[in-house]
């Protein structure tokens, strides 16, 4: 049976469990229950802290894991991301006061404070700058107006908090992060991982192409699936009027409006869009 950490809290925590039964899984009605057996599909699934899943992946207590790529390098396990998953998205940036620090290489002999300590000084040693890095567990915006800090390293959205605290983002980010499943380093990929990887794939597959369905003039044929190639090649059928076809294509569906209108350029009609519940690439 494949054991699966997934977040119990936190950002992650929904969208993951959403995914896992948009995917077909089994889950917890209580959410205070901290272990789920989904004997239909050979799993079984544990909840834990966030920050914990990649230890617990890397020692071999689960085979794989739901966390954040950032929670991961900071954990300093023997995991390996296995599959980004598309949500939880962040970016993880330095942030000082305009007037003393605007560049990586000024962070030079100064104190830092993060949450995300490994990362960090992972990063800051990449780039030959040796710093103080202080460990907090939260709101280390307020860690340069305390004193305790001259940077900070944090996880930005749109800056307004730490503008808030007087300070300013700068450089390159340190990480761009996102949900991601993740597994032991050494162990190879199993047929459950190997499923629950398709599953997975599916999954978002789904969430980013729609599938759509037109009808268009047979000398308009080439030109319309030019604008539609779909995955491998776009479903092309004879319609009952000789001289129209009917064609059928899966489309980026943040490129559904447009590709809608080109079609109606060129001459396709009746132009029909549906979600994709569930698919296998």
């Amino acid at each position: 049976m494949l054991r699966i950490a997934v977040p119990n809290k936190g950002s992650l925590s929904e969208p993951a469990v959403t995914m896992l039964k948009e995917a077909g899984y089994r889950q917890r009605r209580d959410p205070r229950e901290l272990v789920l057996q989904d004997p239909d599909n050979g799993v079984e699934f544990f909840f834990l802290r966030p920050r914990d899943i990649a230890v617990y992946v890397g020692s071999g207590t689960v085979d794989a894991g739901i966390t954040g790529r950032d929670l991961l390098l900071d954990s300093g396990a023997d995991a390996v991301e296995h599959l980004p998953l598309g949500f939880g998205g962040s970016t993880f940036r330095y942030a000082a006061r305009a007037d003393r620090v605007t560049s990586v290489a000024q962070i030079d002999g100064l104190r830092v404070a993060t949450s995300y300590s490994v990362l960090v000084s992972d990063h800051l040693a990449a780039h030959g700058v040796a710093a103080d890095v202080v460990r907090l567990d939260g709101a280390v915006e307020s860690a340069v107006q305390l004193g305790i800090a001259d940077v900070v390293a944090d996880v930005v959205s749109t800056g307004t908090t730490l503008r808030g605290a007087g300070l300013e983002v700068f450089g390159d980010p340190i990480l761009i992060s996102e949900a991601v499943l993740i597994r032991p380093k050494e162990a190879p990929p199993s047929s459950g991982l190997d499923t629950l990887t398709r599953r997975l794939q599916g999954v978002i597959v789904a969430h980013e192409y729609v599938l759509m369905d037109y009808d268009v003039p047979v000398d308009k044929v080439e030109r319309a699936i030019a604008i539609t190639p779909g995955l491998e090649s776009p479903t092309v059928s004879p319609l009952h009027k000789r001289d129209w076809a009917a064609v059928r294509a899966m489309v980026r569906r943040d490129e559904t409006n447009r590709v809608m209108d080109d079609l109606y350029g060129v001459g396709a009609r009746a132009i029909l869009v549906t979600s994709i519940h569930a698919c296998r690439i």
